[in-house]
């Protein structure tokens, strides 16, 4: 009882830490925005009374664009990716961890640090190398063009009019929480191996006491999607299952730049097509035929059933790419919308209100729903694999 009143107390401490710091998040970023929205709006109001005519025409579009550009308002922008890993602060006094930027140009290969920017993502500091001039804007970075000092954007199409976008390779928050999230696993498996082939048979201890009832319930629920022909499958569902969840889990830790690994549509969209291809690869003459003479069909009816049979083929992989995607980015949107509440309403009693309900949601995402996901892929994959394989013998 005392182990698990602590791992709950454990659970309960970083999912109230992940609350504070999304409250200070808001808390800045809505500051900023009530300040800005101050200062465009007297602003307007002097523009008004001397260019009226102007204003009818290009004010309100002004308004809009400059307002979000000066303020950095943007209630989910820590759960998009960035070139950097942002701790705590805000502007020059900000603390992050700065990641590789790469750049493939048309005067070859550029590197450099994240750092270089000085925490600008507004366009407005230059960092020159190689004789080219960079600029970061809204987690864009452009070249600039020969002899131009300043970034244009314009404000219609969105795109620079005096800069060009280079190849980016850079190794952002996402890809760094995927090396992360590597190593983390290469160490516990790798610790939990040694367990067992140093081990005499017996009950397992340490580590490999915690992975083995994760390993078998992966195991289970494969074999009785799979068949026969589960092992061959395995360290794919494994690598998914663990990879997902442990991903899922560091999304959760605070403090550390709100990494959205697994919200992140490519990563999901590549762990889908991953499945896909296994399925494809491994699938037998029974699972065509199936799609390409539905049994019990009139024949009739193949030219309408036979297409939507196809196209499951890629449905099946958008439905996981959308399904993980969607569920984990929502929960971190929900919690800072709870959070939000507080500042939109300028009243602390919200708090009341918002930060019990924030540390639910919170807790629940850690005990709950960062598993659950994790189980829904990979049992899902094991499903669409075990459909493929099946050789049609009942």
């Amino acid at each position: 009882m005392k182990k698990v009143f602590k791992a709950c107390l454990f659970v309960t401490l970083i999912a109230f830490s992940s609350v504070v710091y999304a409250q200070d998040d808001i808390s800045r970023l809505l500051n900023e925005f009530v300040v800005n929205m101050t200062e465009e709006a007297v602003s307007e109001t002097v523009h008004e009374e001397k260019h009226e005519e102007i204003h009818t025409k290009e004010g309100a579009h002004h308004s809009a664009e400059e307002t979000e550009e000066a303020s950095g308002f943007d209630p989910i922008h820590h759960v998009l990716d960035a070139h950097d890993i942002h701790l705590w602060g805000d502007g020059h006094d900000a603390v992050s961890v700065p990641l590789p930027i790469i750049l493939w140009t048309d005067n070859g290969l550029v590197t450099f640090m994240s750092s270089a920017f000085h925490h600008d993502d507004a366009g407005h500091h230059i960092f020159e190398k190689n004789g080219m001039s960079f600029v970061k804007h809204h987690e864009k970075i452009y070249q600039l063009n020969a002899g131009e000092k300043v970034l244009s954007i314009d404000h219609e199409t969105h795109t620079a009019t005096n800069a060009v976008l280079p190849l980016d390779l850079s190794i952002t928050k996402v890809i760094a929480a995927v090396f992360i999230v590597a190593i983390i696993m290469l160490l516990v498996f790798t610790a939990a191996a040694k367990k067992y082939k140093t081990a005499k048979p017996e009950s397992p201890k340490g580590i490999a006491k915690w992975m083995e009832p994760l390993v078998l319930f992966v195991r289970d629920f494969a074999k009785d999607s799979i068949g026969d022909r589960y092992m061959k499958f395995m360290p794919y569902l494994l690598t998914v299952f663990f990879f997902i969840w442990f991903g899922n889990l560091l999304g959760l830790i605070p403090f550390i730049g709100g990494i959205n690994m697994t919200g992140n549509i490519a990563i999901t969209l590549t762990l889908a097509l991953m499945t896909l291809i296994i399925q494809l690869i491994n699938s037998k003459w029974a699972f065509w035929k199936h799609m390409l003479m539905p049994p019990g069909v009139p024949v009739a009816l193949y030219p309408i059933l036979v297409p939507i049979e196809l196209m499951g083929i890629l449905i099946k992989p958008a439905a996981l790419t959308i399904r993980l995607f969607a569920n984990i980015t929502a929960g971190h949107i929900i919690v800072l919308s709870i959070i939000g509440i507080i500042f939109i309403n300028h009243n602390v009693a919200w708090a009341g209100l918002s930060v019990p309900l924030a540390l639910f949601i919170s807790v629940l995402e850690i005990t709950l729903v960062a598993f659950l996901q994790a189980y829904i892929f990979t049992m899902l994959s094991s499903m669409f694999i075990g459909a493929a394989v099946d050789d049609g013998h009942h």
